[in-house]
């Protein structure tokens, strides 16, 4: 008898949510649960769950958890229980205790948390995006934390000196408990690093002119004047009653002082304190305070907020309590930096930085790059603009203005309601590098190609608001730093859904509601455009620029598909990038002046002029910027699938063009699968095909737990893909049920004895920001035409194509089993929303594969576990390290630094 499958994700949601609704209200009843081990229920009832906290809880130990190698796993039984209850507790969203609160009843600090739920996701599925979602969120604060509270430490080291232990430690928690209040009532995101440490700075110069000038060290000591505190003013005995606290007053020589220390801009800390600081203090009650504020009421507002976010207490610090101990790693933040030895030689010293003094320098650096420049036109601009046909001064100054308004407004709602005009300096930053880089762009343009009248593209709102955005964004990404950005362990750096702060890109995009397939267009102008830029600032923009590739662009209403369709009405000879040009050098001479008038002028048309209108019977000429979007998402996509490969099927090296083949040929001739999808979807399903087709034992688990350790994998990229309009699922439901079907006589050519011919494999330079070309992977071989589409596109299942579908590795219950069978027999399948009458069937809240051993459709047992999968199972943690750091170093060989 086949093993019992298990139930599907949506089963259990359904079941847990029939649960929740009759006992979510009542308190746990050990009665209920003597079919657990006693000492989870006991641990269940000091955590004060529910019921259906408890039953879903035991539910992932005994289905995920309990059969995990615990070899490299040093938790305890308790702690493990714990981890499942916490994960239970944030999907049913019900929990009582605080996550300190927690920590105390299991005995994990942050650190030890995090990383006992990493490794509880060996099995794909395990860690839902909800649950990810907060535990990133939670070590995103937690980091930011510990970084102003080291700073913090330091910083009163240098300003008290008191002399009375017991009186220091009391200054020292009152001033941290006040920021903690602060930064939770006044910020909306905490997870900012800058805006928080300028915050901090408020707060020291609060307590600081309120200390005796003889509790001070120098030179805040003298920076304290003696009028640090003017006298109340005096007020009638008729308005007393009405008189509100008057607003404190800064000492701007102490805050000076501060900002001097800190490397910190004064005008925003100025800003910040007149603003947010003050509000804050309102609010508090402390505005007309001239005292130190007692520390009773500050804990117990904190106390309220802490309470209420159901957060960690970082009050912990000043004690350094063990659940808030950090690693042995972040006790020492340490970056490396170039330093040249006595030969003059470039060489790689550790240089004490923090992430704040690290946030501080790229701050600082940023505003000395823009010391000279303006947030207006400087006179050169103002040539360019008269010499145009139709001045676009007018027009560009108030579109700056709108833009403007916009982004401070946007700015404060994800900050905080006080931070408008904090937003608005970071605009004119941005202003100022928008307009020096358009006048680098222009005269760059006016030397290459000898005219000066841009008349066309400097009336292409398109081509401004994108240039603006651009340059916004390298100032938001100055601001956040990339000194705490961890991603997350279900995401990588390729993730658009970026957790770390909400200004993070894509944010300036919805800012505009500027198109990404239209940012992408300026990327690599503007670095070109920009000497001054730092090396991180233009590989942020290459990840910008790698994300609209894998994923925006290809939004349903970009752009990018109308220039498709437009490119297949004009028939073959107009392909987006024909595949013969492949394994040729990208050189290109494209300018964002190519990319946003094209295709409306023709090819050797400068911008100076109007293009003139087509001829009636002849082809609009070719897209520049169709042309360039694929040569660089072939380039990035082979990247992908050979990395992945590397990891998966060194022993078959002959599949490798036969899998880029196959994913060439998508991207050119089916690119509708990549509407709201991402190319990863592709690659993998690309390479699960090809094994299948070509008897090759890989199933999707093994590559799905490969993908998870690339730089670029997400957690939702293979848990939530779009089946059809409105529907979400796994990976393998979108195999079978779109790609699969989709591609399945393409698929299918490759085990006839006459394969298709096999695509070129990509010339693989350095970035198109760098000048050294590299060694072309596989250049040795010889190819022909790519694939072409077969007319035929058979929907009923034969013998042939159903070996292509993934089985065996459940995605849900036999009943949706079968209703996929029906859908995939049905003709018109891809245009029902129904099924039988039936709803189409839910996403599964959980991916699920190889079960229990099953290998087939109808349960059976596989003779041997798949080698595949015992390798991975076997690799150590020291192994692991070292193939992780080859791949970096691959990476690095084919990416070389500048």
């Amino acid at each position: 008898m086949p093993p019992k499958k298990r139930s599907s994700g949506s089963a259990q949601k359904k079941e847990l949510k029939a649960s929740q609704d009759s006992n979510d209200n009542t308190a746990l009843s050990p009665k209920s649960h003597e079919d657990k081990e006693s000492e989870f229920v006991s641990l269940c009832e000091e955590l004060q769950v529910t019921n259906p906290i408890c039953d879903h809880a035991w539910r992932i130990w005994e289905t995920e958890i309990r059969s995990l190698d615990r070899a490299h796993m040093p938790y305890s039984n308790r702690q493990l229980w714990g981890a499942c209850l916490f994960i239970a507790g944030i999907e049913l969203e019900s929990t009582k205790l605080t996550f300190t609160e927690f920590q105390k009843v299991v005995g994990l600090s942050v650190k030890q948390f995090i990383s006992l739920v990493k490794n509880m996701d060996v099995n794909v599925d395990t860690i839902s995006p909800k649950v990810n979602t907060a535990v990133t969120r939670l070590e995103n604060k937690y980091d930011v934390t510990l970084a102003l509270y080291q700073r913090f430490v330091k910083t009163c080291e240098k300003i008290f000196a008191e002399p009375d232990k017991v009186k220091r430690n009391q200054l020292l928690e009152n001033s941290w408990t006040m920021f903690l209040l602060a930064k939770g009532t006044s910020l909306q995101m905490e997870d900012d690093l800058v805006i928080a440490f300028q915050l901090l700075l408020c707060v020291l110069e609060y307590f600081s002119k309120r200390c005796s000038p003889s509790l001070l060290q120098s030179p805040y000591k003298s920076a304290v004047t003696s009028a640090t505190l003017s006298p109340p003013t005096r007020t009638s005995r008729r308005n007393q009653g009405k008189a509100k606290p008057r607003p404190p007053e800064m000492d701007m020589q102490l805050l000076e002082t501060l900002c001097k220390e800190g490397d910190c801009n004064v005008d925003e800390v100025k800003n910040v304190y007149q603003t947010t600081f003050c509000a804050f203090l309102d609010s508090a009650g402390l505005s007309g305070l001239q005292a130190l504020p007692p520390i009773e009421t500050l804990s117990k507002q904190y106390e309220e907020l802490y309470q209420k976010n159901k957060d960690f207490d970082a009050r912990l610090f000043l004690v350094d309590d063990e659940t808030l101990s950090p690693n042995k790693t972040e006790k020492t933040k340490v970056e490396m930096t170039p330093r040249k030895n006595h030969c003059g030689e470039d060489i790689t010293l550790p240089v004490p930085q923090t992430p704040i003094r690290a946030a501080m320098n790229s701050i600082q650096q940023l505003r000395v790059e823009l010391t000279s420049a303006s947030d207006q036109p400087s006179s050169n601009l103002q040539v360019y603009f008269k010499n145009c046909t139709v001045d676009p001064s007018e027009e560009i100054t108030n579109r700056v203005e709108e833009l403007g308004q916009v982004f401070s407004q946007k700015f404060a709602q994800a900050v905080g309601q006080r931070c408008e005009g904090l937003g608005r300096k970071r605009f004119n930053l941005g202003a100022q590098l928008y307009y020096k880089v358009m006048e680098s762009m222009l005269k760059s343009e006016e030397k290459r190609l000898s005219v000066q009248n841009f008349s066309k593209l400097l009336n292409n709102a398109t081509f401004h608001t994108s240039l603006l955005a651009c340059a916004l964004e390298v100032v938001l990404a100055t601001y956040v730093g990339n000194s705490l950005k961890n991603g997350g362990f279900g995401r990588g750096s390729g993730s658009s859904d970026s957790t770390e702060t909400d200004l993070c890109f894509p944010w300036i995009l919805s800012v505009f509601q500027l198109h990404a397939f239209d940012f992408y267009k300026v990327i690599e102008s503007f670095i070109k455009a920009e000497p001054t830029l730092k090396h991180d600032m233009m590989k942020h923009l290459e990840h910008c620029e790698h994300v609209i590739m894998e994923n925006l662009a290809w939004r349903a209403d970009s752009p990018l598909f109308d220039l498709l369709k437009q490119s297949r009405e004009e028939g073959p000879g107009e392909q987006a990038e024909p595949p013969a040009t492949l394994n040729q050098p990208l050189h290109h001479n494209h300018t964002a002046a190519d990319l946003y008038l094209s295709p409306v002028r023709p090819s050797r048309q400068p911008p100076a002029t109007e293009a003139e209108p087509l001829t009636p019977g002849t082809k609009p000429p070719r897209s520049n910027s169709l042309s360039l979007f694929y040569t660089k998402l072939y380039r990035m996509a082979y990247l992908r699938l050979k990395m992945l490969f590397s990891q998966l099927l060194t022993s078959h090296p002959e599949l490798e063009p036969i899998i880029w083949t196959l994913l060439q040929h998508t991207l050119q001739n089916e690119h509708e699968l990549m509407r709201d999808r991402h190319l990863d979807q592709l690659i993998m399903s690309a390479m699960y095909a090809i094994c299948k087709v070509k008897n090759v034992d890989l199933r999707f688990k093994t590559i799905v737990t490969a993908y998870k350790e690339l730089p670029n994998a997400n957690q939702e990229t293979f848990k939530r893909v779009l089946i059809r309009e409105g529907q979400y699922d796994s990976i393998i439901v979108f195999y079978n049920l779109v790609f699969m079907q989709k591609l399945k006589t393409n698929i299918l050519q490759y085990s006839s004895p006459r394969p298709p011919p096999l695509s070129p494999i990509p010339h693989i330079p350095c970035s198109p920001y760098k000048n050294s070309p590299l060694r072309v992977p596989g250049s040795n071989n010889v190819y022909v035409s790519p694939l072409k589409s077969s007319r035929m596109s058979p929907v009923v299942m034969t013998p042939r194509s159903r070996i292509l579908i993934s089985i065996g590795e459940s995605f849900g219950s036999a009943d949706k089993f079968q209703k996929i069978n029906q859908m995939v027999s049905s003709t018109d399948w891809s245009l029902k929303r129904r099924l039988d009458g039936c709803s189409a069937p839910k996403p599964l809240k959980r991916l699920r594969f190889d079960m229990d051993g099953q290998d087939e459709a109808d349960g059976s047992k596989s003779s041997g576990e798949s080698a595949l999968i015992q390798k991975l199972a076997e690799m150590s943690s020291t192994r692991t390290r070292i193939q992780e750091q080859k791949l970096k170093e691959e990476s690095v060989k084919e990416h070389p630094e500048p």
